[in-house]
């Protein structure tokens, strides 16, 4: 059977909207004075949590046989899980009777995905698969005593995969490693990140434009808020501190990680673009993956920044009749 002539499986990467931060709120009700789990974060050096954004959120497929039948398709897309700061609970599945399976997986590397398969869709019908999510997402407030804060000593391998090089944070670059160096002389633990950050922010304008990564931003002194996160990573990685991408609805901001005093270990974001937050995360977008380098076991050979969208099927050919192909639209929106 020959393959289908599959649209391209969007992604949120790429140009992202004027300062990765102009993008539609989501229709929200702030619910003030609610906190997350905040046992799970003791002590003064951890971040804290603030006030939480209740919103719903729908993420799904929709697949029409254009021109004939189609057979075994199997589509793959990212959907919001927990974390400390965010919530999240399936309160409607919107699915088709076509439709023969719908699950979920959890991907090392802090994805989850929603998995549909719809073993035959007929000639002019359509198949969809829509979940509808609430989120309690809290902001982030910076920790209230940066003093004892430090890189760890022995990271280990889960923090070791936000340590080295990956797709355009080029943590080893010979300029990154010296301005890393050169910005951070003399300074320690949170003095040394933020001194990488407020480097980061004066080197490189923001502006939009095309996928180029850290090494390019920092040579042309431009980029958008990719380009931001992944200059300031690549630079906390060259000095040894664990860092990583996280992956909101229509933009992206870097999480880095030191150790306090006790020995325990946080996680704190900071906005790469736009107005300036360090430590903390006012915003309260549906988190949709932390990362930056992924396995998915449908695109074995390819590590992938971001887990995008992913589908696959065959046409049926009966005789001389045309070979259906699949009209796809992605459902990724507020409710």
């Amino acid at each position: 059977m020959p393959r289908l002539a599959v649209p391209p499986a969007t992604s949120l990467p790429g140009p992202l909207a004027t300062a990765c931060l102009a993008v539609a709120l989501l229709a929200a009700s702030p619910a003030a004075g609610q906190f997350l789990d905040t046992e799970k974060v003791p002590g003064a050096a951890a971040a804290r949590l603030g006030d939480v954004r209740t919103q719903r959120y729908r993420v799904g497929v929709s697949v029409t046989a254009d021109g004939g039948p189609c057979r075994g398709i199997y589509a793959t897309l990212p959907v919001p899980r927990d974390w400390p700061e965010q919530k999240v609970r399936i309160v409607e599945e919107d699915v088709t009777p076509l439709v023969k399976t719908l699950r979920y997986r959890e991907l090392a590397g802090d994805v989850k995905q929603l998995v549909v398969e719809i073993p035959e869709l007929p000639a002019g019908n359509q198949a969809r698969a829509i979940v509808t999510f609430e989120l309690e997402r809290a902001a982030i407030l910076p920790p209230q005593d940066t003093s004892d804060l430090r890189p760890p000593e022995k990271p280990d391998r889960a923090l070791r995969a936000h340590l080295g090089p990956s797709a355009f944070i080029e943590s080893r670059d010979p300029k990154i490693v010296r301005l890393a160096k050169e910005v951070t002389d003399g300074l320690e633990g949170w003095k040394k990140v933020e001194a990488i950050y407020d480097t980061v922010r004066d080197k490189v304008e923001y502006r939009n434009g095309e996928l180029k990564g850290a090494r390019r931003a920092l040579v042309d002194g431009w980029g958008d808020c990719e380009e931001l996160t992944c200059l300031f990573i690549a630079m906390c990685r060259a000095e040894g501190i664990p860092a990583r991408t996280v992956w909101v609805e229509g933009h992206c901001y870097p999480e880095f990680y030191l150790v306090d005093g006790s020995g325990a270990g946080h996680w704190y974001p900071c906005q790469a673009a736009g107005t300036r937050a360090f430590g903390g995360m006012p915003d309260q977008l549906p988190i949709l993956q932390k990362g930056d380098t992924f396995r998915d076991p449908d695109r074995p050979n390819k590590p992938l920044r971001y887990v995008s969208e992913f589908l696959k099927g065959a046409s049926v050919v009966k005789g001389s009749e045309p070979a259906g192909q699949p009209r796809v639209t992605w459902i990724r929106e507020g409710a």
